[in-house]
C-alpha cells in the first residue's frame, strides 16, 4: 500500500478520537455545562449533522482544488474547532464548534476515501479503503480510551486540547507525504451528473443500508458508559477496559472487511448482518452480568465495523463510474445520517440505561429486512 494511505490514516485517527471519545465524556460534560445526560449525548448527533451536510458540500466545493491543500485545510480547521471546544462555557458554544469539527472532518474524509479508492487499482480498493479506517479502529482502542481517561484525570477539556495537539503531526503528514495532485475533477463527470447518480436505486440502497448500520453503532456505542456504570454495576474506571473492548473489535472487523469486501462482500454481509440485531438484542437482556460485557462488546464492535466497511466499499464500487469523486462523500453522508439518527433515538429510551441497545437493535433489524428490497432491476429490453 503507499505510503500516503497510512499518512491519511494518521489523520483519521485524530478525528476518530474525537468523534468517539464523548461516549467517555458524557456524565462529566453533562454535569459541568449543566445539561442532562441526554441533552449532552445530542452533541454526538450535532457532529453527525455537520458530518451528513459537510461531506458532499465539502466534497463538491473542494473537487477542483489540488488534493492534498484540500486534505490539509481540513486538518486545521479540525484542529482550531477543537480548541474553541476546550474553551466553550456553554453548551450552545460547544455544539457550534462540534458542528464546525464535523465540517471539518467531512471535508477531509470525503477526500481521503476517494484518494485512497484511487491510490490503488480497483482489485484493492476494500484493502485501501481498510487501511484508511484503520485509523478509526485505532481510535476507538486508543484514542477514546485514553480520552476518557485523560478526562477522568484532568477534566474533560483536556481530551478536547489532547485531539488539537494530536492534529499538528497528521497536517505535516499531510503536507509532506501526500502528492500535490490536480483537481480531482479534471476528465471526470459534471458535478450535475455526479449529484444525478444518487437516484439509482441500487446506490441508494446501499447508501440506506450504511445509515442504518452506523445509526445502530452509534445508538449504543454513545451511552455505553451509562451501561457500564448502571445495569452492569461497574466503576467509572471500567468505562475506557469497555471502550478498550469495543475498540479491539473493530479493529478485527475492519481487517475482515478489508480482506474479503472485494472478493466476498455479499458473503460477509450474509453472515455478519443477522448478527448484529441478535447480538445487541443480547448485549441489552444481559447488561446486568458483567462477565457478558468482555465477550458481547468486541463481538459487536467487529460485526458493526465488518458491515460498515463493506457497505463502504460497495459503495465506492456502485458509484465509480457515475460519481467517482462524489462517491467518497455520499458514503461519509449516509453513515453520518445513521450517526445523527441513532443517538436521538437511544436518548429518547434513556429512561432505561439498556434502552440505546435495543434501538441500536431496532435499527440493524431494520437494515436486514431491507436489505433484499431496494435492489436495481436491471434495464428493460427494447426489441430489435
Amino acid at each position: 500500500m503507499p505510503p500516503a494511505l497510512y499518512l491519511l490514516a494518521l489523520a483519521v485517527f485524530a478525528m476518530g478520537t474525537s468523534e468517539f471519545m464523548l461516549s467517555g465524556l458524557l456524565p462529566d460534560l453533562a454535569a459541568e455545562l449543566g445539561v442532562p445526560v441526554g441533552t449532552a449525548g445530542l452533541l454526538t448527533s450535532a457532529f453527525a449533522v455537520g458530518m451528513v451536510a459537510g461531506a458532499p458540500l465539502m466534497a463538491a466545493l473542494t473537487r477542483r482544488w489540488p488534493r492534498r491543500s484540500g486534505l490539509f485545510g481540513g486538518v486545521v480547521l479540525f484542529a482550531a474547532a477543537h480548541v474553541v471546544g476546550a474553551t466553550a462555557t456553554s453548551f450552545p458554544v460547544l455544539c457550534a464548534a462540534r458542528v464546525v469539527a464535523a465540517f471539518a472532518n467531512a471535508g477531509f474524509l470525503a477526500l481521503a476515501v476517494t484518494a485512497a479508492g484511487t491510490l490503488v487499482g480497483p482489485e484493492r480498493r476494500g484493502r485501501a479503503v481498510g487501511v484508511l479506517l484503520s485509523g478509526t479502529t485505532a481510535a476507538t482502542v486508543v484514542g477514546v480510551p485514553a480520552g476518557a481517561l485523560l478526562g477522568q484525570l484532568l477534566g474533560w477539556r483536556a481530551s478536547f486540547w489532547a485531539v488539537a495537539l494530536l492534529c499538528a503531526p497528521a497536517a505535516v503528514g499531510v503536507l509532506l507525504g501526500v502528492p500535490a495532485g490536480r483537481g480531482s475533477a479534471d476528465g471526470r463527470p459534471a458535478l450535475r451528473a455526479e449529484l444525478a447518480a444518487l437516484a439509482r436505486p441500487r446506490l441508494l440502497h446501499v447508501l440506506l443500508l450504511g445509515a442504518l448500520v452506523n445509526a445502530g453503532t452509534f445508538a449504543a456505542f454513545t451511552f455505553l458508559a451509562p451501561v457500564v456504570t448502571g445495569p452492569a454495576g461497574l466503576g467509572r474506571g471500567w468505562v475506557p477496559v469497555v471502550l478498550v473492548l469495543f475498540g479491539l473489535g473493530t479493529v478485527l472487523g475492519i481487517n475482515v472487511a478489508g480482506r474479503l469486501a472485494d472478493r466476498h462482500p455479499l458473503r460477509l454481509l450474509a453472515v455478519a448482518g443477522p448478527l448484529l440485531p441478535l447480538g445487541w438484542a443480547a448485549l441489552a437482556a444481559l447488561a446486568d452480568r458483567p462477565a457478558a460485557l468482555p465477550v458481547l462488546v468486541p463481538l459487536l464492535g467487529a460485526l458493526s465495523f465488518a458491515v460498515g466497511g463493506t457497505l463502504i466499499t460497495r459503495v465506492l464500487a456502485t458509484a465509480a463510474t457515475d460519481a467517482p469523486t462524489m462517491a467518497g462523500a455520499y458514503a461519509t453522508a449516509a453513515l453520518n445520517l445513521g450517526a445523527t439518527i441513532g443517538p436521538l433515538l437511544a436518548a429518547a429510551a434513556l429512561p432505561s440505561p439498556t434502552g440505546p441497545l435495543y434501538a441500536a437493535g431496532a435499527l440493524t433489524a431494520a437494515a436486514l429486512l431491507l436489505g433484499p428490497a431496494l435492489r436495481e432491476r436491471p434495464p428493460a429490453r427494447t426489441a430489435a
